[in-house]
């Protein structure tokens, strides 16, 4: 019974694996073959979610498959950017960890101001602009999920808020690498910076980050926006009790709300595959050398391939219809606060350059 509850997670997970894999062949047919270069100029990661989002809109998903797929842009992916933690070198992530810290407060701060506003002008109702400020901030569908709880939101302002963030999640994660690359000369540091504090969802940049990874050889920037979003990610620690206290004022909260439930605790596990990391540097480079080094590119391959199959996951689960069918004032907040948060982060790590200088 216990083994049945996972048997039926198998053919989504494969089929996640099967589109990784096409995009992946897809990626060299096109960019090696056809095009003639030593890398192909295309990521695989922005060609397994466009994939996916193209055949989940054509073609009717099964049951048989939803449960796997969900899985997979769940836990598949977190197990992704638990990976991601051997690729950062020994206390690589305090140096822009300082950084990042201030810039998330100002994004955040600046976002609730405006969509304060907003709900005024374009009068939505205050449930919505909360879900769609905190998915902005914080970390996309999840802090959505975690606050519809604690501010009494009806099921279809959920949806709602979702399909927002979630459209204008994937446009700023296939524009902003390759803005980010131009406007900040390459420099791994700010782009990383930026990827990761004005892209919504974790899936998102991360695949943002592999996209530019695989465009521009930087390694170092999808480590910045991977850290920089897990830090983000935290804030909700302190987001969520305070969207209870402001709606809640007055009325009788939730007590059975628990703010332990939706702590992203793989945040945990990439801190623990940071150590294991700086350990492994410490221990076995001088002894077993290239066991080692061996262990940490399998791990680092493993990382690329599950983000890739949770690209693709959330591409299949993406429905264009129901993001069609909904009204336009809440995706105009939604743009809005797109906009905002990723001009607030450019014109806050160009100061923080400037002061440098």
């Amino acid at each position: 019974m216990y083994f049945k509850k996972y048997l039926v997670l198998i053919p989504g997970i494969i089929l996640a694996f099967v589109f990784y894999t096409l995009s992946q062949g897809f990626n060299s047919i096109v960019g090696i073959e056809l095009l003639g270069y030593v890398k192909s100029p295309i990521s695989a990661a922005m060609i397994a979610i466009l994939f996916g989002m193209f055949f989940g809109n054509i073609f009717q998903m099964r049951k048989s498959f939803k449960r796997g797929i969900n899985f997979t842009q769940n836990y598949i992916l977190k197990l992704g950017i638990i990976c991601l933690g051997i690729q950062l070198k020994p206390f690589e992530f305090l140096e822009f960890g300082a950084i990042a810290i201030p810039l998330i407060i100002i994004c955040i701060i600046s976002v609730l101001v405006v969509i304060k506003i907003l709900i005024r002008q374009l009068k939505i109702s205050t449930r919505m602009a909360y879900l769609i400020s905190i998915g902005s901030t914080v970390c996309g569908t999840t802090a959505i999920m975690a606050t519809s709880p604690v501010i009494g939101a009806k099921k279809n302002e959920i949806s709602y808020a979702i399909a927002n963030i979630t459209l204008f999640g994937i446009l700023s994660m296939l524009i902003y690498p390759y803005f980010a690359n131009y406007y900040f000369n390459g420099e791994s540091l700010y782009v990383g910076l930026f990827l990761g504090t004005s892209i919504h969802e974790t899936s998102q940049v991360a695949a943002a980050g592999l996209i530019y990874d695989q465009q521009f050889n930087s390694p170092e920037t999808m480590n910045v926006a991977t850290v920089t979003k897990l830090i983000r990610n935290t804030f909700l620690i302190i987001m969520i009790p305070l969207f209870s206290f402001l709606y809640n004022r007055g009325k009788t909260s939730n007590k059975n709300y628990s703010i332990f439930s939706i702590f992203p605790y793989f945040v945990l596990g990439f801190v623990l595959m940071i150590m294991l990391r700086n350990f492994g540097d410490h221990f076995f480079l001088n002894i077993n050398n290239e066991i080692w080094l061996n262990t940490v590119e399998n791990i680092k391959s493993l990382s690329k391939i599950f983000l890739t199959m949770a690209m693709a996951a959330i591409g299949l689960s993406t429905n264009l219809k129901e993001l069609k069918n909904m009204g336009y004032r809440p995706f105009i907040v939604g743009f809005i606060a797109m906009t905002t948060v990723g001009f607030v982060s450019i014109l806050t790590i160009e100061i923080y350059i400037n002061f440098l200088n």
